[in-house]
């Protein structure tokens, strides 16, 4: 399965990159909204994970535009951001899957909780895929 980092932090990204290829997941990342939306309707990720204060196009907007582009609207996004936990209804509302503030995983072994999450989701997808295809 494909999972698309998008965070402007080199850190986060490549740490959170070798956690999910270490997990046996193929990643690819973008560093800016821009790059991050064209990967996403060009590579048709399985799950997104989005920063929500990139430079070139915010992740707010990114999130819009995934949900509105048919390939990508029923793609899961979870929100890992710097943003406070008040930004959470506003964006879930907007149609990410999930919103983890990156403080507040740092705390809980983050990478942890976040594999567990992505892994949760995209078993949720699987299934529903599943249940939509036609049986032979």
């Amino acid at each position: 399965m494909k999972i698309l980092i998008l965070d402007d932090s080199r850190l986060l990204r490549t740490a959170n990159e070798r956690m999910l290829v270490k997990a046996g997941y193929e990643v690819i990342t973008a560093a800016d909204g821009e790059e991050g939306l064209r990967l996403a309707l060009e590579s048709d990720p399985d799950l997104v994970v989005l920063d929500m204060m990139l430079p070139k196009l915010s992740g707010q907007e990114v999130l819009q535009r995934l949900r509105t582009h048919p390939s990508s609207a029923s793609t899961p996004v979870i929100v890992l951001t710097s943003l406070p936990e008040s930004n959470r209804e506003k964006l879930l509302g907007e149609g990410a899957s999930l919103y983890f503030e990156k403080s507040l995983l740092r705390l809980e072994n983050g990478s942890g909780t976040l594999l567990d999450a992505i892994e949760t989701l995209l078993a949720r997808r699987v299934q529903v895929k599943a249940a939509a295809s036609p049986a032979l």
